[in-house]
């Protein structure tokens, strides 16, 4: 299968060097190039490539107008590939269910990996969370942590804490603090995967052990890794309608 692609960027050098990295790829085919985002949107509307490499920060409109005016058609909606100097963007592409973020300058090393995501993806294979949901849940949640971009499968995350306006994700060796509320992110998670036991956290139920009736009186869940989060009482019904279905 030929995973056909259209580049999108209004500087002639980035186009080129991508082209000429695909190029190397006997199973990648550039059927277009474009200069603006109305191009891209014209040219995408004619091709229908199953690829789209696109940069943000275009002279007319940016990558994000481009992904909002060729998605009231989805079911020609290409994936997204946004290609970008900066690196502020790289939530929000997210958000928008790209396949990946692609830094300038990138290597040869890092375009293949993005190639074997579209092409895993291309032959069906086994779906990201979320996906089977029509996309509207996050595979994973991607954020700055101490001067990096951090891309984190939703599957790593043990629990989620709330401390004051932000989150604290805790994954099996880190814990990374987040700016988001509560709500924000829970509406973002799969609530098959992800449950809210308390005002202030939500248990991936793929890591709890049990659910133990403290001494005191209290609720707690009891993750495999034996780590004790509170379940407060207008929660519980939540873990009991759980257990009955």
């Amino acid at each position: 299968m030929t995973i056909q692609i259209v580049l999108a960027d209004d500087e002639v050098l980035a186009r080129q060097k991508l082209r000429l990295l695909l190029r190397e790829q006997t199973d990648c085919e550039v059927v277009g190039e474009c200069a603006t985002a109305a191009e891209t949107v014209a040219l995408v509307r004619a091709a229908h490539p199953d690829v789209v490499f696109l940069d943000i920060r275009m002279p007319d409109m940016d990558g994000f107008d481009v992904v909002d005016a060729l998605s009231a058609e989805p079911e020609a909606m290409p994936r997204i590939v946004f290609t970008t100097a900066y690196d502020q963007y790289a939530v929000r592409a997210f958000d928008v269910h790209a396949v990946d973020y692609l830094l300038k300058p990138f290597a040869a090393e890092r375009l293949q990996t993005t190639l074997q995501r579209i092409r895993e993806r291309a032959s069906g294979g086994a779906p990201e969370a979320g996906e089977k949901n029509g996309g509207r849940y996050t595979s994973r949640i991607v954020f700055k942590s101490k001067g990096r971009i951090l891309f984190l499968p939703v599957s790593e995350i043990r629990w989620i804490a709330a401390e004051e306006n932000y989150v604290r994700i805790s994954t099996e060796n880190e814990a990374h603090l987040l700016r988001e509320t509560m709500a924000r992110l829970e509406e973002r998670l799969d609530p098959q995967l992800f449950l809210r036991v308390h005002r202030s956290a939500i248990v991936n139920l793929q890591h709890v052990k049990e659910v133990r009736a403290e001494s005191d009186g209290e609720t707690a869940v009891i993750l495999l890794n034996g780590q004790k989060v509170p379940m407060s009482r207008s929660y519980r019904s939540r873990m009991q309608r759980l257990m009955h279905h």
